[in-house]
């Protein structure tokens, strides 16, 4: 029996249920459109409501972006909470606390925002276009704080809609349909790829990359990790981007290296799915190649620069002399190699004083050093000029670091960092913060 998709679905049932619309579309400006969210929130059957999601949904995106901005700030003040209702239901529990009332509460404290966008997300498309919804709300949030409070619900409901237990993890090879690939050189961004030849070679034999998909956005990766199977650490990621597929079939590979990891739709920015990814990536080169032994990353340090430039000037380091102190405040080192170079031991030092200590409410100033921590790794190895590109020196002066996944104690280091935002670090990062190279 061939298999019927979601969105086949729910476009036959917006055909079927047009004709039960109380009346037709008739436009699609801002007021039009509120109005017709009152009415989606009435009493509808399945089909008709799927139908009237529908025209709210094309109706909605073919807006220009002021206009929708528009309709969602109505849609706050029409759809928002309803504080007497709150209140209500909250007296209510204090004086009889059972689960009669505790139920009254619970219902009155939804804003009815939260089940308008429920129904809509049941129109074809609907779910892309509310994760479209939060991008421009986010896009917006600084200027508008008023639509905080909106922005958290769209995210409350994502978080449920994108739950794990719903994503789909593929791995993409060459054979992947050019859709898909098309949206990895899209939004790759860790390390540009450059064009379609860079592509190949990325998910040549001694690569590998995986996805999570989930199903109301079929062609639309979620997040994807690059993987690089390699002998040892890798420890310049331009070496390790040029290196061809043949040079590498001389290596006895015994270590998977995660390069890249990249979120891909902004309106779901704050809904983790990295760490899921990286497990299973593990577990699935596990499965394929056993002589796969050590997995770690190769990883941008992108706070790095900003920082020291603010130790320079808030809280310099007892450790740094007055000359160090002199060179680093010169702006000509930072594009200069061979000013570098002069710096190395300092920068190395500095670097992992940053990683290991810099930290606000207890843990790592830095967001990757962030999310590869909580997820049970350890700061395995400063790597010097790993990322000659300009945006490697603009962030963290060329250096990167590896994030070492040792399953013998990702679940120890994850319970330290957990407890205590204790950071995992390896004997040489530790002579590093000791001032030993």
């Amino acid at each position: 029996m061939a298999r019927v998709s979601v969105s086949q679905m729910l476009n036959a049932l917006v055909d079927l249920g047009r004709q039960y619309l109380d009346r037709p579309a008739n436009g699609g400006d801002v007021a039009v459109l509120v109005e017709r969210c009152r009415d989606l929130v009435s009493v509808h059957g399945e089909a008709s409501g799927t139908a009237l999601a529908s025209e709210i949904v094309d109706a909605y995106a073919a807006l220009p972006e002021d206009q929708k901005f528009e309709t969602l700030c109505q849609l706050d003040a029409e759809f928002g909470p309803d504080r007497e209702r709150i209140a209500a239901a909250a007296q209510g529990y204090i004086d009889a606390p059972d689960d009669a009332t505790y139920r009254k509460l619970a219902d009155a404290i939804e804003a009815p925002r939260q089940e308008l966008f429920r129904r809509l997300n049941m129109a074809p498309g609907g779910t892309s276009e509310i994760v479209a919804m939060r991008q421009l709300l986010l896009s917006k949030l600084r200027e508008h704080p008023e639509i905080s409070g909106l922005e958290r619900d769209l995210r409350h409901l994502l978080a449920s809609w994108f739950n794990r237990g719903f994503l789909q993890f593929e791995r993409i090879d060459w054979r992947t349909p050019a859709v898909v690939l098309e949206k990895l050189i899209a939004y790759e961004a860790v390390h540009e790829i450059h064009g379609w030849d860079d592509l190949r070679r990325r998910l040549a034999e001694d690569r590998r990359c995986f996805a999570f998909f989930h199903p109301a956005l079929p062609d639309e990766p979620l997040i994807f990790v690059e993987v690089a199977l390699t002998r040892g650490l890798a420890g310049q990621v331009q070496t390790l981007l040029e290196t061809s597929p043949e040079e590498s079939a001389n290596e006895k590979q015994d270590t998977a290296i995660f390069y890249s990891i990249s979120n891909c739709q902004e309106g779901l920015a704050g809904i983790s799915f990295g760490n899921f990814l990286i497990k299973q990536v593990a577990d699935a080169v596990k499965q394929e190649l056993p002589e796969i032994k050590k997995f770690a990353t190769l990883s941008p340090i992108p706070g790095f620069r900003r920082w020291l430039d603010d130790v320079l000037v808030t809280d310099t380091p007892d450790f740094l002399s007055d000359d160090d102190v002199e060179l680093l405040n010169r702006s000509d080192w930072r594009g200069n190699e061979i000013a570098r170079q002069q710096l190395k031991g300092v920068l190395m030092r500095l670097c992992a004083t940053y990683l290991v200590e810099a930290k606000r409410n207890g843990k790592p100033l830095d967001p990757v050093a962030r999310f590869h921590l909580g997820n049970g790794a350890s700061v395995e190895r400063i790597n010097w000029a790993a990322d000659l590109s300009a945006k490697g020196i603009e962030q963290s002066a060329a250096m990167m670091v590896n994030y070492l996944y040792d399953s013998d104690h990702i679940v120890s280091n994850h319970e330290a960092y957990v407890r205590d935002g204790a950071v995992a670090r390896s004997s040489s990062v530790a002579k590093l913060l000791a001032g030993r190279d």
